[in-house]
């Protein structure tokens, strides 16, 4: 039968699906991808490298970025006019679950200037051309659906401790500050948007980089992530409060930091991946 070219849906379709084909050899689900010991020195030459990186790139970077400050200001301007201000540090934290999918171009910069091509902002959409883009879509997806959650976790939370919320942002403050319905709100929610960043952080945090660079599936990759973080408790759990401490300094003033932060972050990981896999 004569091969005919689909249309975007269909296209889309079979590349989301294409990681978890049932025609796909046994072994391509089997393989296991060796990994290192890492260190917090690790941590510090992957920063070094990242910023190096963002300092080669420099302007196609920042503009490549100054997208995420206005989607996210555009959510915050959301939450603000529908009176859903219980909503705004979710939001804000909820950058540490997307953040992983906003970097994905940021990888390929990384690792195409490592192979020695000459880079440019265009090389973000490159991602697209990768044979492992239905697996990138999927856990791109996977992360969209853990930020809902986490949004709708967290309104839910607000609901059971506080109630209501002070139209106003200082007023709301005080609420949360000076009662006891408040430091419930902060106690818990903290709690459980702390268990939802760990789960996030350890799918991630070499399974996006790891897809574009090597012939693995989707589950070779996440479980490869998995791993390594299980082998490096104390320094994955550092590098997770490098992130969200570099996002929190990113997310003032008005977002307006993410535009640095995010190519930082983004280009440093890459060079985490690098040291983490044999």
């Amino acid at each position: 039968m004569a091969r005919t070219i689909g249309n975007p849906l269909s296209w889309a379709a079979a590349a989301v699906s294409a990681p978890f084909s049932t025609n796909r050899p046994a072994r391509a689900f089997s393989q296991e991808v060796r990994t290192r010991p890492l260190t917090t020195a690790d941590l510090r030459q992957a920063l070094r490298r990242g910023w190096d990186d963002v300092m080669h790139f420099r302007s196609d970077v920042v503009f490549a970025c100054l997208l995420y400050p206005v989607i996210g200001g555009l959510l915050i301007a959301m939450a603000l006019q529908g009176n859903l201000i219980q909503l705004l540090f979710p939001t804000i934290a909820g950058f540490a679950l997307a953040g992983p999918v906003a970097a994905i171009g940021l990888y390929e910069m990384s690792r195409q200037r490592a192979g020695g091509a000459t880079v440019g902002w265009t090389a973000l959409f490159d991602v697209m051309k990768s044979p492992r883009f239905g697996g990138i879509v999927t856990l791109a997806l996977f992360h969209l659906v853990v930020f809902l959650v986490w949004i709708m976790t967290a309104n839910l939370i607000f609901k059971l401790t506080l109630g209501t919320a002070d139209p106003a942002i200082t007023g709301f403050v005080a609420q949360v500050l000076t009662t006891p319905a408040g430091w419930a709100l902060a106690v818990i929610g903290t709690g459980v948007g702390f268990l939802f960043a760990v789960a996030v952080l350890a799918i991630s945090v070499v399974s996006f980089p790891m897809m574009l660079d090597r012939d693995v599936t989707l589950p070779v990759a996440v479980a490869t992530s998995v791993r390594l973080a299980r082998a490096n408790p104390v320094v994955i759990g550092t590098w997770g409060a490098i992130v969200a401490g570099l996002l929190v300094l990113g997310s003032l003033p008005a977002l307006i930091g993410l535009v640095i932060v995010l190519p930082l972050l983004g280009h440093a990981t890459w060079h985490l991946y690098r040291a983490a896999i044999a």
